[in-house]
């Protein structure tokens, strides 16, 4: 059965205000689409999840939309600070956020015992660290094999929302990706209610021709949404390069609460979906991004009738 919709009604069925969102993604198939969906829809009071926030929620952030962070390591990549998740932080602007915050090992280890409906996972990295100290959520155990060693545990992380990308699906939700997986996988696996952006949708016959790239079944996904271009600025493996240019573009557009408000006003409240957003960037700006062919040896499958 089809579970092909718009992004504008992805969100709104599966998102409300208060719940806790996580936004798939490691430096590639960044959800921003999505993000700019739930500005534009005006939602408050979310918990915001993900593992190195980065433009994404500092846009978020800055719409008003979250009253909860956890995360790992929050930063622009190659660029600097969050300016609006630090005016958050420290000074409440424009509304208080509370934190909650993991090494990048932590945070996934959350997200891995979540998908599998694990109590906990154990990790050494975190001890030794100054996490445990200011982190209630993360504890430390008697190791019960060498009852003298103590190792740190974390609880799972199951969201009510994960938003994910991938490269593409079919309408069923089967996913195809490649290159940095990162988290996404886990993510979907994770939560309650998961949508599912890709750069294209395709047949089900398509999936099925290269089945070891099916990272995500459809089993556990609610909508699926094309949306080209959806990761813009960030990257999407074999479609698109990252927009190092943004990155610098919002280092200087977010430096204060008004310059910020100015770029929402222009770039999400004034366009109505990606659509827009996209010819809004302009072709010239696109082509820039195009990669070039970097084809892998073909394999035969040796289907068998």
């Amino acid at each position: 059965m089809t579970k092909v919709t718009d992004l504008a009604n992805a969100i709104s069925g599966a998102v409300d205000d208060g719940d806790s969102v996580y936004l798939g993604g490691f430096t590639h198939l960044i959800p921003f689409a999505a993000g700019h969906e739930i500005i534009r829809q005006e939602y408050e009071d979310l918990h915001l999840m993900r593992a190195t926030p980065d433009l994404v929620f500092d846009q978020m952030i800055a719409a008003g939309c979250a009253s909860a962070v956890t995360f790992s390591w929050a930063g622009n990549p190659g660029v600097g600070s969050l300016r609006a998740f630090r005016r958050a932080v420290e000074d409440g602007v424009p509304n208080e956020i509370t934190i909650d915050e993991y090494s990048h090992f932590g945070l996934v280890s959350r997200l891995f015992a979540g998908a599998r409906d694990m109590p906990f996972v154990p990790l050494r990295s975190l001890v030794g660290s100054s996490l445990p100290e200011h982190n209630d959520s993360i504890r430390t155990v008697k190791n019960p094999f060498a009852p003298d060693e103590q190792v740190c545990v974390v609880p799972p992380l199951n969201p009510d929302v994960s938003i994910v990308r991938g490269q593409r699906a079919s309408p069923e939700g089967d996913a195809h990706l490649w290159g940095i997986t990162g988290d996404v996988v886990d993510a979907a696996f994770a939560a309650d209610t998961v949508v599912l952006c890709v750069e294209e949708i395709v047949d089900t016959e398509t999936l099925r021709s290269d089945p070891n790239r099916t990272e995500i079944p459809g089993t556990v996904v609610d909508y699926v949404v094309e949306a080209p271009y959806g990761s813009h600025p960030s990257y999407t493996q074999g479609y698109y390069g990252r927009d190092n240019a943004a990155y610098l573009e919002w280092d200087e557009m977010s430096k204060t609460h008004e310059s910020t408000q100015e770029w929402l006003d222009e770039w999400v409240y004034g366009v109505e979906d990606r659509r827009e957003y996209v010819e809004k960037l302009g072709a010239e700006r696109l082509l820039d991004l195009e990669p070039t062919h970097d084809y892998a040896e073909p394999i035969d499958m040796g289907r068998y009738a």
